[in-house]
Formats: C-alpha cells, structure tokens, sequence
C-alpha cells in the first residue's frame, strides 16, 4: 500500500524541496547512485515499511530549514512507502534515515564531505557508506553507541540492516543480496526480464504441444474402438 504523507508544516516555515545542487556531477555517480536505490527497492518491495529514497532532502529538525542534507541513497525502516518531497523527520514518527549511501564525485570537497559525516553521526544514521567510483574504494561507518566508527574490513562485510554483503574488485563496487544474487544494473534486470518472458513462452508452448498430442492419442484410441477413459 503507498502512503502519501502530509506535505504541510505549522507556524508558515517552508522546507524547499529542492537545495538547487544537481543529483549528480556525472554519468558514472548518477548510474551508480541509480544502481544501488533501485536495487534496495527491489529488495524490500514486499515490506511496506521500508523507504527507500535518493537525493531526497532530509530536514531532522523541526523550526530549521536549513539544517539539511540529501543523501545520494537512504533506507529508513519503519517508515511506509510512499511520495514525499522531502523527508521531514517529525512528520515521520521522528524516525532518521538508518543507512545512508554517498558517491564521491570530483565535484565533491573533504570539507563537504567531512560537514556531511557529522550530520549523519549527530542524527543517529546507523550505517554510512562512502563509494569512491574512480579510485574503487569504499569505506563504511557503523554506529557504536554514540558515534559512527569506521569498519576496518569493507571487503565482504555484510550490513547489519541491509543484509547485503560488499565485494570490490579491480574494477568496481559489487553488491550481494541476501540471497547470494548480485545487484544488477538496469540492462541486466532488463534481460533478465525477457529471459524470464521467453522461458515462460517456451513453457506455454510445451504444454500446448503436450496436450495436442495427447487429444491426438485420445482420437487415435477412439478410432480403433478403445476407450481411453477405460484405460
């Protein structure tokens, strides 16, 4: 069930939907921050309490716009899906984004980056993963009491709330879901999707042909006076 929550605030303070800053400096970061939030989506379309949003703004405090950050990817569970222009969390049971994705690009600044890593360690994200496309480096932070600390081993580590599992190659970021599949790029969930339509065709077929030749054995048996129901 989609839920569209209330979009008004009190006391007249307007929480812009937009901070002006594009999505992404690049091709490589927006398919990348694509990749992951459509495949957490997928992971959890059957739990209608899981959100799943990207480059989403999230406002933690009421009365102050302009405290604010729109991470690349967040997952809140407990929250329902559902449209939101931003994601004002008094409005959401005062429930924080729990994991949080980030992809660096050239654009981005270590005075930004280091701004952005203080607000998710003050407003309580549990899981902070920063991907670095270019260099193919990803480093993750896991809440422990009331500070996020940096996981010493990224290669394999399984997220405590996600349930996937992280793998880096020479090449690039891979992401496993629980189920040991990997997360798949649109082209591959696309091919996988006529995969799937072709088999179901064959299967059509098949059973057409089988029961063809079974009304055509059944003909058969009649013609030389056999019942087939007696058989």
């Amino acid at each position: 069930m989609v839920t569209q929550l209330p979009s008004s605030t009190p006391k007249g303070i307007m929480y812009p939907d937009s901070d002006g800053q594009p999505m992404a400096d690049n091709t490589k970061q927006f398919e990348l921050i694509v990749w992951i939030k459509n495949n957490l989506e997928l992971l959890f379309a059957n739990d209608p309490n899981v959100f799943v949003a990207g480059d989403l703004l999230w406002y933690p405090m009421e009365d102050d716009n302009k405290l604010r950050q729109a991470p690349d990817v967040m997952v809140v569970f407990g929250r329902p899906k559902g449209y939101r222009g931003s994601y004002k969390q008094w409005l959401e049971d005062n429930i924080a984004p729990q994991v949080v994705f980030e992809i660096w690009s050239p654009g981005n600044r270590i005075s930004q980056m280091a701004k952005k890593f203080e607000f998710y360690e003050r407003y309580c994200v549990e899981e902070y993963y920063l991907y670095e496309p270019d260099v193919v480096d990803l480093t993750g932070w896991q809440r422990r009491n009331s500070r996020l600390e940096v996981i010493d081993q990224m290669v394999g580590w399984v997220s405590p709330r996600l349930g996937v599992r992280f793998e880096l190659s020479e090449e690039e970021l891979q992401i496993y879901r629980p189920d040991g599949d990997r997360f798949l790029t649109h082209f591959e969930l696309d091919q996988q999707r006529k995969q799937e339509k072709e088999r179901a065709e064959q299967q059509r077929q098949r059973a057409e042909q089988a029961e063809a030749q079974l009304e055509a054995l059944h003909a058969l048996l009649k013609e030389r006076g056999i019942n087939p129901e007696q058989l």
